[in-house]
């Protein structure tokens, strides 16, 4: 019988086969999954991150949530509202509240830019309080509760972007890129494949028996928290995650360019977010101990988002990795 970290890591290498060529996404979305975090996924159409969320729903007991967020959504239809049932007999009966689509275990928001700042509010108020207030009534949201968020970059209109205080709340944000060439041909096979096995299914000859998926239980996740939480982390490298961020707000002491590309350094919630995702980063790997080399693989996820980078950063073209990357160069571990 499989334990937990054997688990997690038979999820990983089967998303791996039907979301091929995405093995950071795929590793970031399961370290965020143990981390109790949400997710920005950011990337161009067509790069299969509404895949990878459904891949890693069909693998977790519990429910799955899309919201498509367009320009005319209200936060009542993410949060849920009251109902008036006319036939009640007494009267705090009255109103019945119907629960939104965030009352999910994974709940997919697709192109989140796209809504407005009320509705992004509404469910980044979900997300940090992992509570919905409706008509002055609290509706706690479920244990295992994760959001995995997509935007589109290259998309001006009807977008809203999110502001930097609200980016903050995410646990990480992956960039998702273009396959390899090979990987692209495998992509292509697999969706024909795919095709094939569900024209038999509607046509009844010999149909492909689909086979069962690993089901992690929300207990397991449970499980999960708990080992990860007894990881242990060194002073040095604790050290080492204060100095990174500590560098950010000073930035000056790493180099000329880099304080020049620095507009507002990283808050607390980026130290915490390094801590956990590094120690799920050790646990994955095997290890009851969190390395530097943890920190340094997991920087860029959970830093991109949090950086602020000057005018000068825009005309010089350079990104926010770009910048890590120099922080990471310039902090000895």
């Amino acid at each position: 019988m499989m334990n937990n970290r054997e688990k997690l890591l038979a999820l990983e290498a089967s998303m791996n086969k039907q979301v091929i060529g995405q093995q950071e996404l795929v590793r970031m979305l399961i370290v965020a999954l143990l981390c109790d975090g949400h997710v920005l996924l950011e990337g161009l159409p067509g790069l299969a991150k509404t895949r990878a969320v459904r891949e890693l729903a069909r693998h977790i007991e519990g429910e799955f949530r899309r919201i498509q967020f367009t320009p005319d959504l209200l936060p009542s239809d993410i949060t849920g509202s009251e109902i008036y049932q006319q036939n009640a007999t007494r009267e705090e009966d009255q109103f019945r509240f119907r629960p939104g689509p965030v009352f999910g275990n994974i709940i997919l928001a697709d192109e989140i830019n796209r809504a407005s700042a009320r509705v992004q509010s509404a469910l980044l108020e979900a997300m940090e309080e992992r509570h919905v207030t409706v008509a002055g009534k609290t509706w706690p949201l479920p244990g295992v509760f994760m959001v995995l968020a997509t935007q589109n970059p290259v998309d001006q209109e009807g977008t809203w972007p999110l502001p930097e205080a609200q980016l903050d709340r995410f646990l990480m944000k992956v960039i998702v890129d273009y396959p390899s060439k090979e990987n692209e041909q495998l992509v292509m096979q697999l969706v024909r494949a795919e095709q094939q096995a569900k024209y038999q299914a509607d046509q009844h000859e010999n149909p492909i028996p689909e086979t069962a998926p690993l089901l992690i239980s929300q207990q397991d996740i449970a499980e999960c928290w708990r080992e990860i939480a007894t990881v242990y982390v060194a002073p040095t490298v604790e050290q080492y995650i204060v100095n990174l961020v500590e560098m950010t707000r000073h930035p000056d002491q790493v180099s000329e360019a880099f304080a020049g590309y620095i507009s507002l350094g990283i808050s607390p919630r980026g130290t915490l977010a390094l801590d956990r995702c590094g120690r799920a980063c050790a646990w994955l790997d095997g290890r009851d101990a969190v390395l530097p080399e943890d920190i340094q693989r997991i920087a860029p996820a959970v830093l991109r988002h949090r950086l602020l980078l000057s005018y000068q950063a825009n005309a010089d073209n350079c990104t926010p990795d770009q910048a890590i990357a120099m922080l990471l160069n310039a902090v000895v571990a």
